[in-house]
């Protein structure tokens, strides 16, 4: 795999659009490369399966331009802190080599989005430690920062990007999931089929309020900024 500048981790496909697909197309437009890595198959939804899901999850990378989509088959709703999904992280991250590495943020009410953001954490420090052998053998990486991106949790994030000149596209990927956000006679009712889509949307209008602008997308980075002025 040829280096990518990101790398979003989501524990399920859709996860990363949620959050954050408007940010990613902002950066696969300027040319830079970005990875997703969803750490399972989602194969415990109570809308969709396996197939219907691979294929969504293709369409939606298509649309914000990202070549490399990987899953890792970690078991959905059993996403633990367990050395070997970490070494097989490790593994993914030393491959990509990015510098800057996003998740879901730690707090929300999908248990499977908190420990994906603990694993991410424990896999990015343990990737640049050279004595951890990975199940590839690759060398050490250290990634710049972790950044989280927001799927249900209600923080406010303390940095904003404007994505208002491509946030048509996060509207597109998300419909490019219709088993998930569109209600049909053979889906389950979930929070998901009830306008999630909408109010995903409303509250990136929310941010783009805060931040000045149309549309935004929140973020909280792991490690604070520094800089020489302001």
């Amino acid at each position: 795999m040829s280096l990518q500048n990101w790398l979003a981790f989501g524990a399920h496909a859709d996860d990363v659009e949620i959050g954050m697909a408007a940010t990613i197309k902002k950066e696969t437009h300027r040319g830079r490369g970005v990875a997703i890595c969803d750490l399972t198959e989602a194969e415990r939804s109570s809308n969709g399966t396996v197939e219907i899901r691979k294929k969504e999850a293709k369409k939606a990378a298509d649309i914000i331009g990202v070549e490399h989509r990987l899953n890792l088959q970690f078991p959905d709703r059993g996403l633990f802190v367990k050395e070997d999904y970490i070494l097989k992280m490790v593994s993914v991250i030393r491959k990509v080599r990015p510098q800057y590495v996003f998740a879901p943020y730690w707090i929300d009410r999908h248990p499977d989005h908190g420990n994906c953001a603990k694993l991410v954490k424990e896999a990015v420090f343990s990737s640049g430690i050279k004595n951890i052998k990975d199940p590839d053998n690759l060398p050490p990486h250290k990634v710049k920062n972790i950044f989280y991106y927001l799927i249900n949790s209600t923080e406010k994030p303390t940095l904003f990007l404007d994505v208002s000149d491509v946030y048509s596209y996060k509207i597109e990927a998300l419909k490019a999931y219709p088993s998930q956000f569109i209600k049909s006679a053979e889906s389950v009712d979930t929070p998901l089929t009830n306008g999630y889509i909408e109010r995903v949307e409303a509250r990136d209008k929310l941010f783009g309020l805060e931040a000045s602008t149309r549309y935004a997308e929140g973020f909280i980075p792991e490690q604070t900024f520094v800089t020489n002025n302001l």
